[in-house]
């Protein structure tokens, strides 16, 4: 999610880490290897690495290690290759609870110095959403829960099904009409215009889990989140020009929202307070509104931290049951990230995807076209035993 709006800059040219990055030799190989977990303590794939491994196979014939560069070199069938160790400075950045994703780099956000306007507002409205949320106790009603459970289920299909699957991923088409309704329901969850939302989206997964992705668990979990919120330079030198959003550019309506993005959940708050008061705003604006902010920003933490990987995607992503439970579906991660053009995430009978009930709803009254969902070829290509 993005709670910013802002012109990108090009930043300086940044060094990226990919899970293996192999630069050959003349003579040597050299292999400097981070290898993110799989979710499989003993899967197939870590299996199969520990079989590939130059190191760990039969026909190393001599190994030497050097203590003053960190590295273990062999001489394997007349080549050398050269591994270097992990780095052990990784291990004061330890572990995330429960989890064995290990903390690269963790970022601190809060007592930097160079934090700017976006940074301050961001903070500013996460901030006032949480404050006005302590009220609830003092005026609870049953309408005002009713409408803030109501809004839970509108504006978290808008993050869903619109921002997401539909815009994000192209995963279905929408008469415009309709594309563009669910859009601006996605508005009102408070997390950003489409534009900004779906270009940050995208530059997670063309950089997922690497140095350059915009909020991921190796900077610490609180930093994937929801810290990268308020952190827009780093966001922005990360990413670089947001080139990848120019399907939603050329369109008016998107560009419409991206210039009024924050009047129009304002407008919506007025709206609530006109019909019932404070409660309505209360319930309807803070309770729905970090509700909402929460479960998606589990997504992106907790779902690349706890669960299981059922596909090799090499990458931390996890299918993580809660979190699909609360999220309409979008906890099932994994599957996401094997198979991103999917209008379905839950891929088994059992994996509950309430936001994909919803595009096939909307395909059998025939309004919902051009679903895409994985092939069994695919399916065979992503799995750990291929």
């Amino acid at each position: 999610m993005a709670l910013i709006i802002s012109a990108l800059l090009k930043p300086n040219s940044l060094p990226f880490s990919p899970l293996q990055r192999v630069t050959p030799t003349a003579k040597t190989r050299r292999f400097s290897c981070k290898v993110l977990n799989s979710g499989h303590p003993d899967s197939e794939l870590n299996q199969i690495q520990r079989k590939q491994s130059p190191l760990g196979s039969s026909f190393v014939t001599q190994l030497r290690r050097s203590y003053s560069n960190g590295e273990v070199s062999a001489l394997a069938n007349g080549v050398s290759v050269v591994a270097k160790e992990p780095d052990h400075d990784l291990k004061t950045q330890g572990r995330i609870l429960f989890s064995d994703v290990v903390v690269q780099k963790r970022r601190e956000v809060f007592w930097r110095g160079n934090w700017n306007a976006l940074d301050i507002a961001s903070a500013g409205i996460v901030l006032a959403m949480h404050l006005l949320s302590l009220c609830a106790p003092f005026y609870f009603n049953w309408p005002a829960f009713w409408l803030a459970a109501g809004l839970y289920l509108v504006t978290g299909l808008g993050i869903t099904l619109s921002f997401h699957r539909n815009l994000s991923h192209r995963s279905f088409k929408l008469p415009k009409w309709l594309e563009y309704l669910f859009a601006y329901c996605g508005v009102q969850a408070l997390q950003g215009n489409p534009i900004d939302w779906v270009s940050t989206h995208r530059y997670h997964h063309q950089f997922c889990d690497s140095e350059r992705d915009p909020h991921s668990p190796i900077e610490g979990f609180w930093f994937s989140h929801m810290n990268w919120l308020f952190d827009t330079s780093t966001v922005i030198e990360k990413r670089g020009d947001s080139t990848n959003v120019g399907d939603l550019e050329k369109q008016p309506f998107y560009r419409f929202l991206q210039s009024t993005y924050i009047l129009h959940p304002i407008a919506l708050g007025a709206l609530l307070y006109a019909l019932g008061g404070f409660p309505f705003l209360v319930w309807g604006m803070g309770v729905r509104t970090i509700w909402v902010y929460h479960i998606t920003w589990l997504v992106n933490s907790a779902s690349h931290v706890w669960g299981r990987q059922a596909w090799n995607t090499g990458d931390l992503s996890k299918n993580n049951w809660w979190v699909a439970l609360l999220a309409f579906g979008e906890g099932w991660h994994n599957n996401h990230h094997a198979f991103e053009y999917s209008a379905r995430h839950g891929l088994e009978w059992w994996q509950l995807d309430l936001t994909w009930y919803v595009i096939k709803f909307l395909q059998v009254v025939g309004v919902a076209t051009e679903i895409k969902l994985p092939s069994q070829l695919h399916k065979q290509k992503m799995a750990f035993n291929n």
